[in-house]
């Protein structure tokens, strides 16, 4: 009976001892295989680099209707919102009195046309006498001052009548600018002044717009230091209040030269063609203006870059011998989802995107390359 007990025992030891054998040849033939992280290789660049602006839109061109005489609106022509032509009525003014200054002008200039005939008249007959040697000095001279005075009256009658033209004409009043008008502040029945304070409504030219932004003097510095590298013509990129990005690039048309004492920014204005009216004036944006030309540059995933005790940046990066390194880094800024590295990396380098938990320095990895997908390809150009 012992013998029966004693023969399983036999054998669970004897498979032990097999097992326990086996691990020991594996670990004495090589031990585990290295880990395996994900890299992607570094070639340098060149690169223009940009700073995000805040910015607002204005109208390309901008102007207020207001009256230029006095009186009642009769009519109101136009339908707020739309397109306007320059020429345009927009607005009529009772023109009653205005008809009348210019019926009473007209027949001023009648008047002294008439008193300039008769003046010219007796002008013929004094010099005519006074050729026979029949009339005085004294009226030859009298004829003609009333001859010239009668010509400064007609001249005087006709200036009145173009000033009351003016006026009746100004009774329509008519569009300065093609554009998009805004709400009308007046109505048909509404009586206004050629000295008010207050636009009856104002025309805003929307095809094309402006945005100002405001950018640091020491970026203004800077770009302008890189202007032979074409920055001031290169086209700038604008991310609406939504975060989308606008379809149409822009280019710098001027700049404020002046430096705002208090905050030490300078006022730059980009132009934008805006054919769907997206684009309206106060309206916040944001653009990527170029500031800075950089070449062999490196661009790095964010994923690959950490930090030391101190803040500063380093990457791990894998020699020719799968031995693990840490590189510090001079970090730019960033660009989309890597950073803009101008040391600390060379040529060909194999940077761990991925699997940095089980890479140490000197450690022994096994680097696999990772591909860049279309949409980061896309955020680095």
């Amino acid at each position: 009976m012992a013998q029966i007990v004693q023969s399983p025992l036999r054998a669970f030891v004897t498979v032990f001892a097999i097992v326990l054998a086996g691990s020991v040849q594996a670990q004495q033939g090589g031990g585990m295989p290295p880990p395996a992280v994900t890299v992607e290789t570094m070639q340098p660049q060149s690169l223009t680099l940009t700073s995000t602006l805040p910015g607002r839109v204005r109208a390309s061109a901008e102007a207020e209707v207001r009256p230029q005489v006095n009186g009642i609106i009769t009519e109101r022509l136009f339908r707020e919102g739309s397109m306007v032509s320059e020429g345009d009525v927009l607005f009529r003014i009772d023109p009653t009195s205005y008809e009348a200054a210019v019926a009473q002008a007209r027949a001023s200039v009648s008047a002294a046309q008439a008193q300039l005939s008769a003046a010219e008249r007796d002008y013929s007959r004094v010099t005519e006498l006074n050729e026979r040697g029949v009339a005085t000095q004294a009226a030859m001279d009298t004829a003609v001052s009333a001859r010239d005075t009668a010509l400064a009256q007609v001249n005087v009658a006709e200036a009145a009548l173009r000033a009351a033209q003016i006026q009746l004409d100004h009774s329509e009043v008519r569009a300065r600018l093609s554009g998009r008008i805004g709400l009308s502040e007046a109505s048909p029945g509404s009586l206004v002044t050629a000295s008010q304070a207050t636009a009856l409504a104002t025309i805003r030219k929307l095809d094309v717009v402006h945005v100002d932004v405001t950018q640091s003097a020491a970026e203004v510095l800077q770009r302008r230091r890189g202007a032979g590298d074409g920055l001031d013509e290169a086209p700038v990129s604008l991310t609406l209040a939504d975060g989308t990005a606008f379809e149409h690039t822009g280019l710098l048309t001027a700049a404020e030269p002046h430096v705002d004492e208090q905050t030490g920014v300078v006022v730059l204005r980009i132009e934008f063609v805006n054919p769907d009216m997206l684009l309206l004036p106060g309206m916040y944006v944001q653009v990527e203006m170029p500031t800075r030309q950089v070449d062999d540059a490196f661009l790095v995933p964010q994923e690959a870059v950490t930090r030391d005790r101190r803040g500063n940046p380093q990457t791990m990066v894998v020699g020719a011998d799968g031995t693990v390194e840490v590189r510090p880094l001079t970090v730019l800024q960033d660009r989309g989802a890597d950073w803009v590295v101008i040391e600390g990396l060379t040529a060909g380098d194999k940077v761990i995107v991925a699997g940095l938990q089980r890479a140490a320095p000197g450690a022994k990895v096994a680097p696999e390359e990772r591909e860049r997908t279309a949409s980061a390809a896309a955020l680095t150009e």
